[in-house]
């Protein structure tokens, strides 16, 4: 199995969930009146959405390097990521605390079949935790997967509000039901915090952090005929991908033949031992760089 089929099966996996989570918790709001049920359904509604755009998005940042996105379109899943943290927040989070806060005034005995709502979230519960158990199980995550877990991982928390909340309006705190509501719609917000957080950087230009930068430098030196290594930079441009920049100094006098020769096997040895897929090597006498350096 290849890594986008694994990784798409992952995300379809979450996407069937959420669907039967959806069907059993606006059911199971119809039947009992429980408006935390109701912010559940809308949860997982937003979260279906979600899961179809991570599964678009993976697709799509599979596609090669074109004209137009000339280091590929890793990037898109960041993306998406961000994207699913904004139907987060606007579509779910805001609009529980719309409806949650004023039902603390109202809030009555108008709720019925406890003990349906109650079995309900269990089933609901249960259904979340299989995709999220098969995420976890994986060694690697990728920015779309990790989001997915993210999502449902903030999901079973609000199960478990959920359900305490009908659990107290049972001994009679009709209040209980807003605020398991208002609970529902802080994570939600917590989760769109998460997912901004962990992804803006990447698409602002993030570093891969000096362990990387010393792993290039290393391997590049590694290579017969080169004398030194300066002037890295690196950025992610995608999912465990990576774009340098580097110059590498060969002796004077190196023909122009065997500079090239040198410079591709430092390419492709980088290539092979790191995450860098897309490396730029400059090759400079090593005299011209001692003198740039001094002259700095």
């Amino acid at each position: 199995m290849t890594e986008q089929t694994d990784e798409t099966r992952v995300i379809k996996i979450a996407l069937l969930g959420f669907f039967i989570i959806f069907v059993l918790e606006l059911t199971a709001y119809f039947l009992t009146n429980f408006f935390v049920l109701f912010a559940e359904s809308l949860m997982a509604l937003s979260q279906i959405l979600i899961s179809a755009f991570l599964l678009i998005s993976v697709i799509w940042s599979r596609k090669p390097a074109d004209e137009f996105c000339m280091f590929g379109r890793g990037r898109v899943e960041n993306v998406a990521a961000l994207v699913s943290a904004m139907i987060i927040i606007f579509v779910m989070g805001i609009e529980t605390f719309r409806e949650a806060i004023p039902k603390f005034s109202t809030a009555g005995t108008e709720f019925k079949n406890i003990n349906l709502a109650l079995t309900m979230m269990g089933i609901v519960t249960f259904a979340g935790l299989v995709p999220a158990v098969n995420i976890l199980s994986r060694r690697a995550r990728e920015p779309s997967v990790k989001a997915q877990l993210v999502v449902l991982l903030i999901n079973l928390g609000a199960d478990v509000a959920t359900i305490s909340g009908i659990a107290i309006v049972a001994l009679g705190y009709f209040w209980a039901d807003s605020l398991a509501s208002v609970i529902v719609g802080a994570t939600m917000i917590f989760s769109w915090l998460y997912l901004f957080k962990d992804n803006v950087s990447y698409l602002i230009g993030k570093s891969p952090g000096i362990e990387f930068v010393k792993k290039v430098e290393s391997t590049a030196k590694s290579v017969k005929g080169v004398l030194g290594v300066h002037d890295l930079k690196a950025e992610y441009v995608g999912p465990k991908v990576v774009h340098a920049g580097l110059h590498i100094d060969v002796a004077k006098g190196t023909p122009i033949e065997e500079a090239d020769r040198i410079a591709h096997k430092v390419e492709e040895k980088i290539s092979r031992e790191t995450i860098c897929k897309h490396c730029t090597i400059h090759v400079e006498p090593e005299s011209n760089s001692k003198s740039a350096d001094q002259g700095k």
